[in-house]
């Protein structure tokens, strides 16, 4: 079942944000005013296709980007301005990111690539285990080139994990990968959600994967076009694309 629109607090609170990028002489609007809300615990599916503005908003959600315009709360928290420190130990502190492309260093082992996290982190979990909650305890001493790409992105996300994020951000997680690999790869995602009760943000320009979601944002030329809540959500596993 899904959450209701007011059932838990906003984790982000986002009011008429724009963002415009220069390339040369030309302007590129990603964003035209987005007015968004993120609460506690959702799952929530960004849809739509390239250029819409998908990655721009998780970005400056995740702190890795900043708007032209409008005001960004994380909780109490306003980034909108905020510092290069502060937007630094926001991120350390509060964030996971999973890319499409898994970023692991190909000469450190699984262990040691979530290592780099842990190591940073407060409260971390211990790097096992957060290989162990993606289903990879067997694999930790692997290094990246022994690994297939799903394992591979399992080890970005147990990366993303091993310091108890409150916001898991995903940007087209599935992207690289096969259908079956794929689901396998959302499964990981709807389990971390699940039992941590992570805040999770998942981009894709796949609406098979919307039928995860409690609630669905879809995007068009930098603006929010229509959303949804799912009444009926769809484990991953059975998922079709």
């Amino acid at each position: 079942m899904s959450l209701g629109s007011d059932a838990r607090p906003p984790v982000f609170h986002m009011r008429s944000v724009t963002r415009t990028y220069l390339m040369g002489e030309v302007q590129v609007q990603a964003l035209r005013g987005i007015d968004f809300d993120l609460r506690e615990g959702e799952l929530v599916v960004l849809l739509g296709p390239s250029g819409s503005g998908k990655s721009t908003l998780l970005n400056i959600m995740g702190g890795l980007d900043r708007p032209t315009s409008g005001r960004v709360f994380f909780r109490e928290q306003e980034l909108t301005g905020a510092s290069h420190d502060s937007l630094t130990e926001y991120r350390r502190r509060h964030v996971g990111f999973v890319f499409q492309f898994y970023n692991l260093i190909p000469s450190l082992t699984a262990r040691e690539n979530v290592a780099l996290v842990t190591d940073l982190a407060v409260t971390p979990f211990d790097p096992v285990e957060a290989l162990s909650l993606v289903g990879l305890r067997p694999r930790i001493d692997h290094f990246p080139a022994q690994l297939s790409g799903g394992e591979q992105q399992r080890v970005a996300i147990a990366r993303a994990i091993a310091k108890r994020p409150e916001v898991l951000l995903c940007d087209e997680p599935t992207g690289a990968l096969d259908v079956k690999t794929g689901r396998v790869v959302l499964s990981v995602l709807e389990r971390i959600h699940r039992e941590l009760g992570t805040t999770t943000v998942v981009i894709t320009h796949n609406a098979a994967i919307a039928k995860m979601a409690h609630r669905v944002v879809a995007l068009a030329d930098g603006r929010i076009a229509k959303e949804h809540t799912n009444t009926t959500r769809l484990a991953a596993e059975e998922i079709e694309w």
